[in-house]
């Protein structure tokens, strides 16, 4: 705990003894479904041959509250629910109770500090007796059984056929665009066979004669050759602008121009 709390040890005073029980899943279920501070059972202590014997037994209100099976099927709960007793040992074990009040602390006088009053921790008494609530085999009980069997090795999530498309938005897709235009473009530059070296190099130039500046993309559409290689022959001939207005785009080095740039027309001039 990261803040001191203060505990009750009344339970220490008064030496009261508790019993810790392990009940099945499905009993404690039945507890749940109990009215607030409702009987759930009744248990009985006895002997027979001089041994001790510890019997708890569901009430009839809560055994009318069938546990729902396979199919929404009711399976009956077990009545009886004889206890195994067991030894505590060396151990020593105690139970606590923790409750939250939640109530507005009022400040102190002359001083400033306000808020909620913490929470009880209180000791309810030291453990005496451990015991299993185990219920008596019987016909209910093993069908109750088989069904948390069952329950415990279903699939979390399974598969399911739809009878019809799904409409909504989310809807699944054969194959998606991005896939698809890679699938394409990978397609389209598998066909691509590099020509001869000087052939492209004219359809470059006469390319360039009509414009200034081309995009990777657009030199592949015109002259139909591999990326690699277009940008292997297009490093010797030209200049990639990284920057710029004419930004990812090519053009000529100066010594393959036809044209005069910008800056060598106003050095002539």
């Amino acid at each position: 705990m990261s803040e001191k709390m203060e505990v009750d040890l009344t339970g220490v005073k008064q030496s009261k003894g508790v019993w810790l029980v392990k009940v099945p899943k499905y009993l404690s279920q039945q507890w749940d479904k109990a009215a607030e501070k409702g009987e759930v059972g009744k248990i009985t202590i006895g002997k027979k041959q001089g041994k001790t014997e510890v019997c708890f037994s569901l009430s009839d209100e809560l055994m009318a509250l069938d546990a729902v099976g396979e199919n929404n099927a009711s399976l009956e709960v077990p009545k009886d629910h004889p206890f195994t007793m067991h030894p505590v040992g060396g151990q020593t074990m105690a139970v606590f109770s923790h409750s939250n009040t939640g109530q507005s602390k009022p400040a102190v006088s002359g001083s400033s500090t306000s808020g909620k009053t913490p929470d009880e921790i209180s000791l309810e008494g030291m453990v005496v007796h451990r015991a299993e609530c185990r219920p008596a085999v019987t016909d209910s009980y093993m069908k109750l059984k088989k069904l948390q069997i069952k329950e415990s090795v279903k699939p979390q999530r399974l598969s399911q056929q739809l009878e019809r498309a799904v409409t909504t938005v989310f809807k699944p897709v054969a194959n998606h665009d991005f896939n698809v235009e890679y699938e394409k473009k990978k397609k389209t530059e598998g066909k691509m066979v590099r020509a001869e070296r000087q052939l492209v190099l004219d359809m470059l130039f006469s390319a360039f004669e009509k414009h200034q500046y081309y995009n990777i993309k657009a030199l592949v559409d015109i002259t139909k050759q591999p990326v690699t290689y277009l940008k292997e022959i297009m490093r010797e001939i030209g200049t990639y602008n990284s920057k710029g207005v004419h930004k990812s785009t090519w053009e000529l080095k100066p010594e393959y121009r036809h044209y005069q740039s910008d800056e060598e027309e106003m050095q002539t001039t």
